[in-house]
């Protein structure tokens, strides 16, 4: 289903095209966050923190892994990394599919993998006892099984699509449009990884028992994170459509919207960790788990949990700005979250002396860079136009607004 989004009331079009992609990310999500339970709870806490520093051989080396979990970590990734040509092929219908505007496809697909990943997990760790190897021997065939089925039906979609004239199987021309957006994310998702593992390896000199809750603690809150970004591209998709349509006003009303569900999302969220963070991190740990891998992830999840409402305004001004295809504004504000992040987390824990300083680095972190994304966004950087007259904007978002109250 093809989906027209520079039509009817902004609030609702962007929801019926962001919620199916919110489901999806649950569901995606489960996979990440089924491993960590299963090896936490049939595995014990060194399977934990192994699945969260899983890496190659000398990264782990560099981070100061410890020698406890080192092995594991090591097999973990070792068998991880053949299911990333699945991963990549899948993300890829994935995008084709939104651009379509069908958000829903996907979501089946999502829905179908993530259970059967939880099924494999519990079957390999539970039953079989192949510890951290058998976390990813699920991830891996829930994968490999999802591309090749979601291959198949946008091949047949792709079919029904009717073209005017003759179209070759490869165009370089497509290619250069595609990179043009691709290499900056690309780039942006590397750096996001070479941080991570700057503050892993930080994280990493405090401990075992500190690596297993803070790896809960972080599968929780990548779960959020990930919920507002889901929000955001579906904010892009929204913004994409109607950039190229010429009609800004909408994308203003759709940046309200996307606000206004991102928050609605943030308070669950607050709620369950902050007010019942100990019941979610249970989910990970046995009988066995140390006290000090409990107090860790509540710790974490109390610092930054409040903090939701605020990096959902950064993450949906984002969206716009990678929808209208302002890459470069877009990376920019990405690298200035990451870069403080990562420099706080250090300074913070030195001047501590504690892991709890790496933690304060992710607040403080996002008060900051909101202000160079909302800036980009209120100063109207994102518009093809931007420097057309005041007036002629506020006109144009006039009549947008008109239109949108007389259609719903």
């Amino acid at each position: 289903m093809i989906q027209d989004l520079t039509v009817g009331h902004p609030g609702q079009v962007l929801r019926r095209y962001s919620v199916p992609m919110f489901v999806g990310v649950i569901f995606q999500q489960m996979y990440n966050i089924a491993d960590s339970v299963i090896a936490g709870k049939f595995a014990g806490e060194a399977a934990l923190a192994a699945v969260g520093v899983a890496g190659s051989g000398w990264l782990m080396r560099l981070v100061n892994t410890p020698s406890d979990i080192f092995a594991d970590g090591q097999l973990y990734l070792g068998i991880y990394v053949g299911g990333f040509v699945f991963l990549f092929l899948y993300n890829v219908a994935t995008g084709i599919f939104n651009s379509l505007g069908d958000s829903r496809t996907p979501l089946y697909f999502l829905i179908g993998s993530s259970l059967s990943n939880i099924v494999l997990d519990w079957a390999f760790v539970a039953l079989f006892h192949w510890g951290v190897a058998g976390v990813a021997w699920a991830t891996f065939l829930a994968q490999g099984v999802a591309c090749l089925l979601s291959l198949f039906v946008l091949r047949r979609r792709v079919a029904q699509v009717e073209c005017a004239g003759h179209h070759p199987l490869f165009s370089l021309a497509a290619l250069g449009s595609i990179a043009r957006i691709a290499v900056p994310s690309i780039l942006q998702q590397s750096f996001i990884s070479i941080g991570d593992m700057f503050i892993q390896g930080r994280v990493n000199s405090y401990g075992s028992s500190v690596i297993a809750g803070y790896s809960a603690a972080i599968k929780l809150n990548t779960f959020t994170i990930t919920s507002f970004t889901t929000l955001a591209n579906g904010v892009s998709g929204f913004t994409a459509q109607n950039v190229g349509a010429g009609k800004h006003g909408r994308v203003r009303q759709g940046w309200g919207a996307g606000i206004r569900l991102a928050l609605c999302v943030a308070v669950p969220f607050f709620l369950a960790f902050f007010f019942g963070g100990r019941i979610c991190l249970e989910l990970f740990m046995n009988a066995e788990a140390t006290q000090l891998a409990r107090d860790t992830g509540m710790e974490f999840l109390r610092i930054v949990s409040p903090f939701y409402f605020v990096i959902c305004f950064k993450l949906i001004s984002d969206g716009v700005l990678r929808g209208a295809g302002c890459m470069r504004l877009f990376m920019a504000a990405t690298f200035t979250d990451l870069a403080l992040r990562v420099i706080l987390a250090f300074a913070f824990s030195d001047l501590l002396n504690a892991a709890v300083g790496v933690w304060m680095a992710w607040p403080v972190g996002w008060c900051i860079s909101i202000a160079m994304s909302l800036c980009f966004y209120l100063r109207g950087h994102w518009m093809p136009s931007w420097s057309r007259n005041a007036a002629e904007q506020e006109a144009e978002a006039l009549t947008e607004e008109v239109c949108a109250v007389e259609e719903g």
